[in-house]
């Protein structure tokens, strides 16, 4: 192999890399001579669109005062605010037609560019009730179809253990909140119907709970050691405080609510704190009967505000 054919086998990747990067510029200053010379504005470093291309943005920005989704929402808000913006990206669009006749471009593209932003302005102004309304729609939508597949799995175990009859009471109560829910949520009071939905999803996830929980004597034969155990008790407690913080911020239920009821709450929180402090020394069998008082004493605060809950 001669010496120069050595030598190009052997040329280092960054003059190569050098080589198609002078290309690359050599094709993109061919372009700049071809290509029209960019309008100026009166600071040299700001180049400006062509005359034709301000031409077609002008009639862009006219469509978009005028005819677009979001002129017609403005108009149909009602919106004060939205209004005078919209009031004012017209005038801003006069001016700029004004410009255009006078052939100052620079002026012409900057009242462009205000026309533009007020408009959106306006049109964010004028459609958040309705894209929050969207939204909550389909919140509760997805909510109440995980509340139906709680009361399907539900019924499915209370048929499979023999539930105790108070456990169709729980069902009742489910399905009474849930069907308070949907009239709310009909009469356009979504954030009410939204709450009560909640309220009724921790009612079954609970009542899911208690009913799977409820074999104490042989449930322990699952667990693959006494942390899992405790791991799945705190899932049953974690469900039960949501449930209990959830009835409690209902203005109804926690007037109801009497002493005895925070007395119940300071225990169980109390008893969850010992059986963490258990766990974190790394005794979780001893952590699981503190952490399961905790839980009869959240049920008893639920019991105690008219809500039946198995267990």
């Amino acid at each position: 192999m001669s010496h120069s054919r050595h030598a190009a086998r052997e040329r280092t990747p960054w003059r190569s890399a050098s080589a198609a990067a002078l290309l690359l510029l050599g094709l993109a200053a061919a372009q700049a001579q071809s290509a029209p010379s960019p309008v100026r504005g009166t600071h040299p470093e700001h180049e400006l669109p062509s005359k034709a291309q301000l031409e077609r943005r002008l009639a862009s920005v006219g469509f978009l005062l005028e005819k677009s989704s979001a002129a017609r929402q403005i108009e149909a808000s009602g919106e004060a605010e939205a209004l005078a913006l919209r009031a004012r990206a017209q005038e801003c669009y006069r001016q700029a037609q004004e410009a255009f006749r006078a052939e100052d471009l620079a002026a012409m593209a900057r009242l462009l560019a205000e026309a533009g932003a007020l408009m959106r302005e306006g049109a964010r102004i004028a459609a958040p009730a309705q894209v929050t309304g969207d939204k909550q729609r389909i919140d509760f939508e997805a909510r109440l179809a995980s509340v139906k597949a709680l009361l399907a799995a539900d019924r499915r175990v209370i048929e499979e253990k023999h539930a105790a009859p108070e456990a169709m009471q729980t069902i009742g109560a489910v399905e009474s909140m849930t069907a308070e829910a949907a009239a709310l949520a009909a009469a356009g009071r979504l954030a009410e119907g939204r709450a009560k939905l909640d309220r009724a999803y921790l009612l079954a996830r609970t009542a899911l709970s208690s009913i799977r929980g409820g074999d104490t004597l042989t449930r322990s034969a699952h667990f693959a050691s006494k942390e899992e155990e405790y791991q799945y008790e705190i899932v049953r407690n974690n469900t039960h405080r949501t449930l209990v913080l959830s009835l409690l911020a209902d203005p109804q239920a926690a007037k109801s609510a009497e002493g005895a009821t925070q007395e119940s709450v300071a225990v169980a929180e109390r008893l969850r704190r010992e059986a963490e402090a258990r766990s974190a020394a790394g005794d979780h069998a001893a952590a699981i009967e503190p952490l399961e008082q905790s839980t009869r004493e959240l049920l008893r605060v639920i019991r105690g505000l008219g809500i039946r809950v198995p267990g």
